[in-house]
């Protein structure tokens, strides 16, 4: 009997099932013999051996399904080496784990802080296959990350949907969408949806330079205007300052909800112009995988049984290309896949008049 651990970790999306039920599929038919094991909310049931066995009629009607059937939580790779509460070794409790249920391979499903531990994992000697999840598409080697087109979809939507109240009102509106430290799903969903400016992380902004694009809108007649704002975008002035001297300027500031709010409250005192903030927030994890998604779902977790079925532990299946390939999960790990700001598309936007708030 092959035993085949599955878990799937960090902040959900909505192809989780799907990828999982990819995994699942090929393995029963490449193996006349084999058992799955799902570990309960991610590492976590790794750590306190929180299990089930999976029977093959769960993984059947989940393609289309968000969320994840194992359920997960967040544990931060920074603090996998220290001790739980009860002085628990989470590592040696997770090999420990792997060892009683004698696994042949552990599957991971997810983003840049699941990857690592899978990285460290695979350092202790453990055979660990990994997919890559995140509505982020930040994880380095992959050109897309499953989760990434439904979450641009929920966030393109809802710019969609204030383009009617914007023009109605004559309003400014700025939509923050999902991404701390990159921004492609801002980028993307900046575009499709049509936003006026778009503010990234990776491209520090000037407030004059914004408001400036906002006046010239006004000039040519332009009666509203809509701004797509990362969660962590960030002014140049902010950008050059060290992080203990941000904490302290913040500490010494007003306090807003968020940096859309912030910059909200800027234009207005700096234009007059009414404001109106959206956030959708976890809305862009939520609700069912895109086609697209399913479909990249569907190779990847195929892909991942094909490792599993070759003996090629320690990557993370990729795609590169539009094909499906493995990466050494040593090049992947701890790795993020920013926008580059001189990258074609981000120029491409600029042809077409949207403003980065940089020039």
């Amino acid at each position: 009997m092959m035993r085949i651990g599955m878990l799937t970790s960090g902040g959900d999306c909505q192809s989780l099932n799907a990828t999982m039920r990819g995994v699942a599929k090929a393995l029963y038919r490449m193996f006349d013999n084999i058992e799955i094991i799902g570990f309960e909310d991610g590492y976590k049931g790794l750590i306190y051996t929180d299990y089930r066995i999976m029977r093959p009629e769960e993984f059947s009607g989940i393609l289309t399904k968000g969320g994840t059937i194992l359920g997960t939580s967040r544990q931060p790779f920074k603090l996998m080496r220290t001790p739980d509460a009860n002085g628990l070794d989470k590592v040696e409790a997770m090999k420990h784990t792997y060892k009683k249920l004698k696994l042949e391979c552990l599957v991971v499903l997810g983003g840049n802080g699941s990857q690592k531990t899978a990285n460290l994992l695979r350092e202790e000697g453990l055979n660990v296959v990994s997919l890559p999840k995140t509505i982020d598409n930040d994880l380095w080697g992959t050109d897309m990350t499953f989760g990434f087109e439904s979450a641009m979809n929920v966030a393109t939507n809802a710019i969609d949907c204030i383009h009617t109240t914007a023009a109605s009102h004559g309003r400014v509106f700025i939509v923050e969408v999902m991404g701390h430290k990159v921004g492609w799903l801002t980028l993307y969903a900046g575009i499709a949806g049509g936003a006026d400016i778009i503010l990234l992380p990776e491209i520090p902004y000037d407030l004059d330079i914004v408001i400036e694009a906002l006046k010239t809108r006004t000039k040519n007649g332009k009666k509203f205007s809509i701004i797509a704002v990362a969660e962590g975008a960030i002014s140049k002035e902010n950008a050059a300052l060290s992080k203990k001297e941000l904490k302290e300027k913040k500490k010494s500031g007003v306090v807003y909800p968020s940096v859309a709010y912030e910059i909200g409250a800027m234009i207005t005192e700096r234009t007059g112009q009414e404001v109106r903030v959206t956030v959708p927030g976890h809305m862009q994890r939520g609700g069912d995988p895109c086609p697209f998604d399913r479909v990249l779902s569907t190779r990847l977790g195929a892909e991942a049984a094909l490792l599993i079925k070759n003996k090629e532990y320690g990557n993370m299946v990729a795609v590169q290309n539009n094909d499906i390939v493995k990466m050494p999960l040593s090049e992947v790990a701890g790795k993020l896949k920013t926008v580059d700001p001189q990258c074609s598309i981000v120029k491409e936007a600029k042809m077409i008049g949207i403003s980065f708030g940089d020039e």
